[in-house]
Parts: structure tokens; sequence; C-alpha cells
């Protein structure tokens, strides 16, 4: 049984949850991009706490569902300066959900080089830097994050996403719809970047001839339709789409039992130019076709 929250009477108990409070919590490494995914958040309707003690969580959490209005949707955003107070993410989590709060834990994150890049770039140190090199003030905060990381709802690599493509993916995963149906990712990438440390399911495209190799496809990308009915007219390629798309159907509604609201699927080819493009573009429509909440993305296309 949810506790009164504060103004209420033990008569006039209230569950936050059935009452609509959307609460978001922004974690991540320094650099990773959390002051762009609150920006973001302030688009689609939130009211954004930047730089809030984890201590401070559930006070803030209850005064939002006291206010009710524009505050019953709050972001909650915490960094290692925060992190003076408390270390325990999952506990303050954790404390939220035992008053009936239900908390999505957003976590950026981004690789090492290219963190560092970032902050040469503004010419400022970082946070837990003190008088070492700014390797060892991210290889520190990393340590300091691992339990959060884990415990995320939702992680976003903004390694290869610039300032507006962050911006997009935080409003397709948070603005419009239902807070509490599942949504799912589709994102195509190249294999010879790497694989997306986001994903939940990872498929692999290279089964199918490559476009490149064809003189009048290869400078062109999956999303054109001359490469997108080459790949999908491919032995194969329809019923590898029809095949996962049902696979993702048939599990959504577990998923969502579970509590997980965002599943990424990522699609890979060698370069994440043709292949995987044109059959993430294909198995969104699938799955929209289904009455599934899904949007695609394209982590590698352009960089060639």
């Amino acid at each position: 049984m949810t506790e009164a929250m504060p103004g209420f009477g033990t008569d006039d108990v209230v569950d936050p949850d059935e009452a609509g409070t959307d609460l978001v919590v922004v974690t991540g490494l320094s650099g990773g991009g959390r002051s762009t995914v609150a920006r973001a958040l302030e688009n689609v309707g939130f009211y954004v706490v930047d730089n809030l003690p984890q201590a401070l969580m559930l006070e803030m959490a209850e005064l939002a569902f006291a206010a009710g209005g524009a505050a019953r949707r709050t972001a909650m955003v915490l960094d290692v300066r925060s992190r003076a107070f408390s270390t325990d993410l999952a506990g303050a989590v954790r404390a939220l959900k035992e008053r009936g709060f239900s908390p999505r834990v957003v976590f950026v994150d981004a690789d090492d080089e290219v963190l560092i890049r970032r902050f040469e770039s503004v010419r400022r140190s970082h946070p837990l830097q003190g008088d070492g090199r700014l390797a060892d003030g991210i290889a520190a905060e990393r340590k300091l994050l691992e339990e959060a990381r884990e415990q995320a709802d939702v992680i976003i690599d903004t390694s290869h996403l610039n300032v507006n493509q962050l911006r997009r993916r935080v409003e397709e995963l948070f603005g419009g719809e239902d807070a509490r149906k599942l949504r799912i990712t589709v994102l195509s990438f190249g294999f010879k970047y790497g694989l997306p440390p986001d994903a939940d399911y990872v498929l692999d495209a290279r089964f199918l001839p490559n476009p490149f190799w064809v003189p009048e496809l290869r400078e062109h990308t999956g999303l054109e339709e001359g490469v997108s009915s080459y790949v999908l007219g491919q032995e194969g390629a329809t019923d590898f789409v029809a095949t996962y798309a049902g696979l993702i159907a048939a599990t959504a509604p577990g998923f969502e039992r579970e509590g997980k609201r965002y599943l990424t699927v990522a699609i890979g080819c060698t370069g994440g130019k043709h292949r995987s493009v044109a059959i993430t573009e294909e198995l969104t429509s699938r799955l929209s076709a289904m009455r599934l909440s899904a949007h695609a993305s394209h982590r590698d296309l352009g960089r060639e």
C-alpha cells in the first residue's frame, strides 16, 4: 500500500504512478551529453532539476507529486558533484519505488577518446581529474558509475551523435506517447565501427549481397529506393525481417510485464550504409504495422 505523500492525510492515499507522476533520472559520464538530454526533456514538457543530490531525490519526487500540474513530469539530473552526498543510486531509485514511484533511469555514455576530445575542445578539466590526466578522471568516474550503468533503463551512447541527433533521440524516447509502453529503437550500424553497447538484440545482415559492389548503388544508401529494393529483393531478406518482427512482437508483452520500457534492436552490416539501413527501415515499418512503438535510427550513416 502506498504511503501518504506530503500534503495528504492517511485517508487521501494516492498512488503517484497511477496519478500520472512521470519521473526520469538522468546520469552518466561527464562530457557524455547530460545537459543536452536535460534540454531535450524540457522540450517535451519535463520540469528539469539539475545537479540534484541523490539524498534529495525522494523529497523532490514527493514535492513534484504534491505540486501536480506540469511538475508531475520531472527529470532529475545527477552528476559526480552531487555524488559527494551518496554513491548509492540503486538505493535511491529503490527508495522511490518503495514509495510508489516508477522512475526511469537514463545513462549517457561515450567512448573514452571521444570524451577526451570533448574536454580538450572546451579547455576544461574533468571533475575527478585532480592533478592527474583527463584519462585518469574519466576512468575514476567510469568506475564510480558502474552500478548506475547496470541499473539504467536506457543507455544512450553519444560517441557518434551530434547535439541535434541526441536531442531527437531523447524526444523520440520521452515525447508524445504512453510512457509505460515499450519503446523500440531499431538501430543500423557498421560492424567495422564496433557493436552498439546499448543493444538488446544484435542482428547480422551481412549474409546478404553487399550493394557496395554494385557500381550504380555504391554511392547511395539504404534509405533510397534503389538500394532498398536491391537489398530486400535478395533471397532470404524478407524472411529475415519477418522472422525477427515476429520474435520481437512475441516477446514485447513479456518485456512490458517485467517493467522494461526501452528495447534496442541493432542491425549491422559492414559499414552501416546499405544493407543494415534498408533492413532497419523495413523492420521498423513491420513493427509499427503490428502496433508496436518503433522508430528507426542510423548510427553510422554518413561516416564513409
